[in-house]
C-alpha cells in the first residue's frame, strides 16, 4: 500500500508542476503584431509603376539657310525627318507624401510630366529623311542634328498635352486610392481618401534617350 500512495503522491506533483509551467506559458508577454495601415513606401512605388507611354508618329522640318556653296550660288539644306518615338508620363514619386489622421489618408500628389522620351531606332532609316531636290548635300551632322530638334520637339508637343497630363495623374489617383481601399478591407476598417493636388510646379526636364548610332 505505502508503494501505491507514494506513486499517486509523485504522479500529483507531476500534474501541478505541468500545471504551473502551463500557466507561465499562458502568462507571458503576446508577440506584438505590427499594424497593417497604408504606407508612403508603397505609395510611391505604385507611383512609379503607374506611367502611362504614349506613341508618336512623326514628321518633323529640318531647313538650314545658306548652308553651302557662295553668294549667288548659296544652298540651303532643306529636308524632314520621319519618326517613332514613345514619351512617358507621369508623377514624381519622390513628391508623393502621406498622412493618416484616424481614417483618413490625406494624399499629396504632384502634376504629372514627361518622364522620358525615346526615338525608336528601329524607325530611323534612310527612307526616314526626305531631302528636298534642291537641297544642298547632307552630313551625319545634319541627321544627328535632326533628331535632335525632333525629339525636342515630340517631348515639348506631350509637355504641352494638358488632357495626357491630367490622364496620367488620374492614372495614379485611382491606384493609389485601390491601395488604400484595399488595406482597409484588409483590416476592416473604411478609410476616407482626400486630395492635397500640387499645382504649378516646374518639374526638371526629361531625360532624352537616343537611339543607337544617333
Amino acid at each position: 500500500m505505502g508503494g501505491g500512495d507514494g506513486m499517486k503522491r509523485l504522479t500529483a506533483m507531476l500534474l501541478c508542476a505541468l500545471t504551473l509551467l502551463a500557466c507561465a506559458a499562458c502568462g507571458g508577454k503576446e508577440e506584438a503584431v505590427p499594424e497593417i495601415a497604408p504606407q508612403v513606401s508603397r505609395m510611391r512605388s505604385i507611383c512609379e509603376l503607374a506611367v502611362m507611354e504614349c506613341y508618336y508618329h512623326n514628321v518633323a522640318k529640318y531647313m538650314e539657310e545658306d548652308a553651302a556653296g557662295i553668294w549667288l550660288w548659296k544652298k540651303d539644306k532643306h529636308f524632314w525627318i520621319e519618326y517613332s518615338g514613345v514619351v512617358e508620363l507621369g508623377v514624381d514619386a519622390s513628391l508623393v507624401s502621406m498622412e493618416l489622421q484616424g481614417d483618413t489618408v490625406t494624399i499629396t500628389l504632384p502634376e504629372a510630366r514627361v518622364l522620358s522620351c525615346t526615338v525608336d531606332s528601329s524607325s530611323l532609316t534612310e527612307d526616314s529623311f526626305i531631302v528636298d531636290k534642291s537641297s544642298a548635300t547632307l552630313t551625319a551632322g545634319d541627321e544627328t542634328a535632326a533628331f535632335a530638334q525632333a525629339q525636342a520637339r515630340m517631348e515639348e508637343h506631350a509637355a504641352g498635352d494638358r488632357v495626357l497630363l491630367a490622364s496620367a495623374r488620374e492614372r495614379a489617383q485611382a491606384l493609389l486610392e485601390a491601395y488604400v481601399r484595399n488595406i482597409g478591407a484588409a483590416v476592416g476598417r473604411e478609410y476616407a481618401v482626400r486630395w492635397e493636388l500640387l499645382e504649378g510646379e516646374a518639374p526638371p526636364p526629361a531625360e532624352a534617350e537616343a537611339p543607337e548610332g544617333a
